[in-house]
């Protein structure tokens, strides 16, 4: 018997509150809380129809440590499960801190001033979560989340090291949009322009934002896709966590047409966060683009094609060399189907609401703050498979 309040109301927020309704002996009762509590009551309407259930709404400002702290303290929920900004993660934590429950996030915390993400703010909670015999789950979605797993698993079953590690992110959807992001796009955009960076040799390399690049043959039908080295936070924990890594890369696939469309909005100074004076106003432009861009929740029955993510591993079994790699694909027409999500929305939501259970059911429970590939991985992986996101392990 577990109740779980549910924090951001986006494209994540409804795929997260139908897969912990699609699980009723978990997660017997279901909150979701946003600023927008309109946004809410539309998904609870939603679960309604396809699933049955009825899920209670609040309104909340995530970034008010005292109003998320009364709102705990009122329903009472053993989980919170923040799908929000990552500006917000921090706020949320100090929530649960004072109100003593649980807490689990898809996305490491990020300064609203400067695009840059790690994880030592998160971190430094591990005394004060741990002595209060809480637990933060941090970055259960599926890159953080599902690739820290996959890596875990692959480091129990298949390797005594792993030497090279690239997680290669490929969306082969089209939406049909000029230029859309396939989530928030202030936080995506934030995401691609900033400087890419990767583990070798036992120190961090940076590179210019986009200036590495491979092409790589995807599996299923897939086929050869241009990938671009960015920086992405689970490199943070996996090259602390894995034993014997000597390189840890990330890999996103990016049409031409983005990639076109980004640099002319670089250009023109479309993309900043810093703010500008417009009339008398203060306004940061990147702000002004979201407000004008495709809502990334509107782009779920336009979308057709799949998604493909993946660890690509080498390392050593018994002295031998061995290279393996475990991925997911999953399609976009097949999501929106069964929860009125695309894809990218659905690769998040579901290993969020994982992550819970595993929490809430107590496969995976220790007071303080934790990457997901710290927990023993195989539970996480068999519910992968029950959940909707099956994934295949190949050596080549």
């Amino acid at each position: 018997m577990a109740h779980v309040l549910i924090i951001g109301a986006g494209g994540v927020g409804s795929v997260v509150a139908h897969k912990c309704a699609q699980v009723a002996d978990v997660f017997t009762e279901i909150t979701l809380a946003s600023r927008t509590k309109q946004k809410c009551d539309a998904i609870a309407g939603e679960i309604k129809k396809r699933i049955g259930r009825v899920i209670t709404t609040e309104a909340l400002d995530a970034d008010d440590v005292s109003q998320t702290v009364a709102l705990i303290r009122r329903i009472k929920p053993d989980l919170v499960l923040n799908v929000a900004l990552p500006y917000q993660d921090l706020p949320l934590m100090d929530a649960c801190l004072e109100a003593g429950v649980d807490y689990l996030d898809t996305a490491n915390y990020e300064p609203p001033d400067e695009a840059k993400f790690e994880y030592k703010w998160q971190w430094a909670y591990q005394d004060r979560f741990a002595e209060n015999n809480i637990m933060a789950l941090l970055g259960s979605g599926f890159d953080p989340g599902v690739t820290n797993v996959f890596a875990a698993w692959a480091m129990k079953h298949h390797f005594d090291e792993i030497h090279q590690l690239d997680i290669i992110d490929c969306n082969a959807g089209d939406h049909g949009q000029h230029f859309a992001t396939n989530f928030n796009p202030e936080i995506n955009i934030r995401e691609i322009t900033q400087r890419g960076r990767y583990w070798e040799h036992g120190e961090w390399v940076e590179t210019d934002p986009l200036s590495w690049s491979m092409m790589y043959d995807f599996p299923e039908g897939i086929g050869p896709k241009k990938c671009f080295l960015m920086y992405h936070e689970e490199l943070e924990s996996l090259v602390q966590n894995l034993k014997g890594l000597k390189r840890a890369r990330f890999w996103m696939t990016f049409s031409e047409q983005y990639l076109t469309h980004l640099r002319v909005l670089e250009n023109v100074g479309m993309t900043r966060i810093d703010p500008v004076n417009y009339g008398g106003q203060e306004i940061i432009p990147l702000k002004f683009l979201k407000a004008v861009l495709p809502e990334p929740a509107s782009l779920g029955p336009l979308t057709s094609g799949k998604t493909c993510i993946g660890c690509l591993m080498k390392g050593v079994q018994n002295g031998k060399e061995k290279t393996l790699y475990v991925y997911n694909i999953c399609s976009h027409e097949a999501a929106y189907n069964e929860v009125g999500s695309q894809a990218i929305s659905y690769t998040t939501g579901v290993p969020a609401m994982i992550g819970a259970m595993m929490m809430l059911t107590g496969a995976w429970k220790a007071p303080g703050v934790w990457n997901m590939e710290q927990f023993d991985p195989d539970p996480f992986m068999e519910a992968l498979n029950v959940h909707g996101l099956p994934w295949k392990a190949e050596e080549l």
